[in-house]
């Protein structure tokens, strides 16, 4: 489905990425309109997919989910039914946040959050018990400087 996107569109999913949670009158206060011209806008952006799933964020250390790796994984196999396999692998476990197919010498990089590095590896045993894989380098995030799923609106 196309849908426009004006100014008052992308004000409004500004106040809806900085905090989901606000009411329809204070996002419409935010944006200057009123109640109902802004519910009409984001049932329109849902409906065209624009706005999708909203959600809320946990703060993962406070959870003792201390250790955050990035999975580089190079593989020989690139037929379909290797690549459902991987994916569902990957679909299966809740410790992989983002799982991405890239160009280059890397094929895919994972973002996966654990408690610790035993429970990496349980997870890494456990992926390449399902799927083969040529290589899997696994980096440590020492610090998260920044992390964010708004957009450049």
């Amino acid at each position: 489905m196309n849908v426009r996107i004006d100014d008052v569109d992308r004000k409004i999913m500004k106040e809806m990425q900085r905090d989901a949670s606000q009411s329809l009158d204070e996002i419409a206060k935010a944006v200057g309109s009123s109640k109902t011209p802004v519910w009409n806008r984001i049932r329109k952006l849902r409906e065209a997919k624009v706005i999708g799933q909203q959600t809320v964020f946990l703060d993962a250390e406070a959870l003792g989910f201390e250790a955050c790796f990035f999975v580089l994984i190079r593989t020989s196999e690139h037929e379909a039914e290797w690549q459902a396999k991987f994916l569902k692998a990957l679909n299966d476990r809740p410790e992989v946040q983002e799982a991405h197919r890239l160009a280059g010498d890397i094929d895919y990089i994972l973002k996966v959050r654990v408690k610790n590095a035993r429970a990496y590896d349980e997870f890494y045993q456990a992926l390449i018990s399902e799927v083969r894989v040529f290589n899997v380098t696994a980096l440590l995030s020492m610090e998260e400087i920044k992390s964010t799923t708004m957009l450049p609106l």
